[in-house]
């Protein structure tokens, strides 16, 4: 009995002998050694092991000014991964804990892209889209004259190109449906809340539709001089201009056959009140700028 308790305890202390000799064999490495490496692996797209490099640099060298930045482009290297989630993480807990770093600009732009990556199609949900303009909208606020804030500006117009998108998509199908006053309080949102994008002139001679099959003249015709106002060489107002004064519109878009729109009792020349006549584009002055709306 006595052999055998012997012979278990030589075996524990084996095991644990052999679990202190993995241990020895570890042995830390400078950091500028494991950085380079993490470096290299950013280099060739192999962007796990080189998560997991930077990983390496913060467990070894924790308060080194390498550390610091081996959080940032770990934090990259997640988001060039597709790993939004786990970079967001990664880049809220870097801001956090280095707020006044040098790089913290570059955190906040990494951080907005990782948003803007996951804009969907406008006809999904656009949450994204709504977060992706606030993060980068923060980037232009924060660090107006860097080199960040003049990519986010362009992606902030894009952005709000695609919001306005995701409305005109809502207004179209209300007014394919009939419910025309809902079309209309949509149109009214890309003209009042994105008036800077390509979708406002969609948008006025889309309720000049609206309001034409609702028999309210008066109101499309105020509608169409707004849009013949600021956008006199847009084919839209060549459409609404017709709709208005014979009834029926004459897209030039095949895709838009679906939208032409014939109102009874129409027709006849336009009277001084009216629209003015489709022309061409005339540059605005400098202190010119919007008709006022008619709502």
């Amino acid at each position: 009995m006595k052999r055998l308790v012997l012979v278990c305890c030589s075996a524990a202390l084996l095991g644990l002998g052999a679990c202190s000799s993995k241990k020895d064999d570890y042995v830390e490495r400078p950091v500028e050694e494991l950085y380079n490496e993490a470096m290299d692996d950013i280099d060739q797209d192999e962007y796990y092991k080189a998560a997991k490099a930077f990983e390496e640099v913060e467990r070894q060298h924790p308060y080194s000014a390498w550390a610091t930045k081996a959080e940032l482009m770990g934090a990259y290297a997640l988001y060039a991964r597709n790993k939004y989630d786990d970079a967001l993480a990664a880049l809220d807990r870097f801001i956090q804990v280095h707020p006044g770093n040098h790089d913290a600009p570059y955190a906040y732009y990494l951080k907005a892209l990782c948003y803007y990556e996951q804009i969907a199609d406008v006809a999904r949900d656009q949450k994204m889209t709504e977060n992706a303009l606030k993060a980068l909208q923060e980037v232009v606020d924060r660090f107006p004259a860097t080199s960040f804030a003049r990519d986010a500006r362009l992606k902030v117009d894009l952005a709000r190109d695609h919001l306005a998108g995701k409305e005109m998509e809502i207004g179209r199908y209300y007014l394919r449906k009939g419910e025309y006053l809902s079309a209309i309080n949509r149109f009214k949102v890309v003209v009042d809340q994105y008036q800077t994008t390509t979708h406002v002139p969609e948008a006025l001679h889309r309720m000049v539709e609206a309001y034409m099959a609702l028999g309210l003249t008066e109101e499309a015709k105020r509608v169409a001089a707004v849009l013949g106002h600021n956008f006199p060489g847009s084919p839209w107002y060549e459409d609404a201009y017709t709709l208005i004064n014979n009834g029926r519109s004459i897209s030039t878009k095949q895709e838009d056959a679906a939208w032409y729109t014939w109102v009874p009792g129409l027709g006849g020349k336009p009277k001084a009140d009216e629209p003015p006549p489709p022309m061409e584009k005339k540059a605005k002055g400098k202190d010119e700028g919007w008709f006022s709306w008619p709502w």
